[in-house]
């Protein structure tokens, strides 16, 4: 029987914020990579996982959403969506079930008329929504852009995942493998770590604060005896009532974003961690060029 030939290609996940972008790519390679929430704009950065099978390798680039930008972060992050787009073999463009089609929906199917790459529309959340429905949902996206498939499914619950990895796997070219079998991301564990803790803090803090938070790691050392990892981090806010905020009553909030961050984190790096973090106001640091590539966003990595 004749070996199949190994397929590999680069793939990005794009979409308005908070249609299930991170959660669909955790869970298509298995681990918790991306940070989710219910908040927009929870990935700031184009974050880069594998997943391997044995005839084929998909890496896959989890972009920040689609939208209009309001500061210089916001730019950035919709720079790095929009150049992602014209590097990858596949796009899967994630919506949610739903038969209106809003501007920013019809914003996105712009931008992809100016590249040739196939694109192939994923509407997420199915499991919200009646079966019957998602016929509807499909008539009504298929006439604002030439898809190569449609594809419904729910991140959340997992369903239909493997029919939409055989679907990518059908668009990819012949190629080499990029990564290792057992890699899963090539994100800097300093980075991951970051972001898990400004996720807990996305959790934890009211609507106005968290587009205005960043996460520094200070220091990040595994005691000589290998027993912990010592950990120091500094959540950056804009004013001075969300530092008040982000500690809370005597301490008590910021206790929670840390004892919640520092489980996931010894998930991730599967060993003790001794986590303290700190809070700092940088005001207006979201359009200081300076500080935006100081907190991990760098202009340079968004370069045509």
């Amino acid at each position: 029987m004749k070996k199949q030939e190994f397929k590999s290609g680069f793939v990005t996940l794009i979409g308005r914020p908070n249609v299930g972008k991170s959660t669909l790519m955790n869970h298509l390679i298995g681990q918790k990579i991306a940070i989710t929430s219910d908040k927009p704009q929870t990935t700031r950065n184009r974050i880069q996982t594998v997943y391997t099978q044995d005839d084929g390798q998909i890496i896959f680039l989890d972009t920040p959403g689609i939208h209009k930008a309001k500061n210089k972060l916001g730019e950035y992050m919709v720079s790095i969506a929009e150049r992602t787009m014209k590097e990858v073999d596949v796009i899967l463009w994630l919506v949610e079930p739903s038969t209106f089609i809003g501007a920013g929906e019809r914003h996105i199917a712009e931008q992809l008329t100016k590249v040739k790459t196939p694109v192939i529309l994923v509407i997420n959340k199915v499991d919200t929504v009646k079966k019957e429905e998602i016929l509807k949902f499909i008539e009504a996206y298929k006439d604002i852009y030439p898809f190569a498939e449609i594809v419904p499914v729910s991140a959340l619950k997992g369903e239909n995942t493997k029919e939409l990895l055989k679907t990518i796997f059908s668009y990819l070219p012949k190629g080499p493998m990029y990564y290792d079998e057992d890699t899963i991301t090539d994100q800097p564990e300093k980075q991951i770590t970051a972001e898990l803790i400004r996720e807990k803090a996305l959790r934890f803090l009211s609507d106005e604060i968290p587009h205005g938070i960043a996460v520094a790691i200070d220091s990040m050392k595994e005691r000589k005896d290998g027993s912990m990892i010592d950990i120091d981090a500094t959540i950056v806010c804009e004013r001075d009532s969300h530092k008040g905020m982000i500690i809370g009553k005597k301490g008590e909030k910021l206790k929670q974003i840390g004892m919640q961050a520092r489980k996931e984190i010894e998930n991730l790096l599967d060993m003790q961690v001794n986590l303290k973090l700190w809070v700092k106001v940088k005001k207006d640091w979201r359009d200081s060029d300076f500080l935006i590539k100081n907190y991990g966003y760098d202009k340079k990595d968004i370069q045509l």
